[in-house]
């Protein structure tokens, strides 16, 4: 039995996403095919733990919006992001800050973007969060077809059925600034 708290789905995807998109300037970093987009998360140190499925509904415009987010909180938290490409993967070494935490974190990217790709990022917590110093994470992502009916880009269908639109809370962000 394992007595270690896992981060909930929605802030583990946001700093996986961050990770991914955070060097994009830097690299020639391929967009994601448009469309629906079905993102399985787990923690690789833990082969019991039951993966957290996030379904995404993405365009052009809502893809690119993520990766600035994802740029902007690195700029904001992170006092390293190196991102390289190294054969066919991308590899990102980066240390962030979270709350007093320093994550100091190796992520490699692999896959073509249009129809899958993976992320195996290793992760130490100095001093550890939610009592624990290490972790690993897989995320897979593949890429279903066409954005179901009545979704919008920017539509995520969280672990718990819940769907939260991006592109609106960004904008409501942005207003409340």
């Amino acid at each position: 039995m394992s007595l270690r708290k896992p981060l909930p789905a929605a802030a583990l995807l946001l700093l996986l996403f961050a990770a991914c998109a955070a060097g994009a300037a830097n690299l020639d970093y391929p967009p994601r095919k448009p469309g629906l987009w079905e993102m399985s998360m787990a923690q690789g140190d833990d082969p019991q733990a039951q993966p957290h499925v996030v379904q995404q509904c993405i365009d052009a415009k809502s893809d690119v919006a993520m990766r600035e987010m994802g740029q902007g909180a690195s700029r904001d938290a992170c006092s390293k992001q190196d991102m390289r490409k190294d054969g066919d993967k991308i590899v990102v070494d980066s240390v962030c800050k979270m709350g007093a935490t320093t994550l100091t974190s190796h992520s490699e990217i692999s896959g073509d973007f249009s129809s899958s790709y993976r992320m195996e990022s290793h992760t130490t917590y100095e001093p550890p969060m939610a009592g624990r110093a290490k972790g690993t994470a897989i995320v897979q992502a593949k890429w279903l077809g066409p954005c179901k009916a009545g979704q919008k880009p920017g539509d995520m269908v969280m672990p718990n059925g819940q769907t939260m639109n991006f592109m609106d809370m960004q904008s409501m962000q942005k207003k409340k600034k």
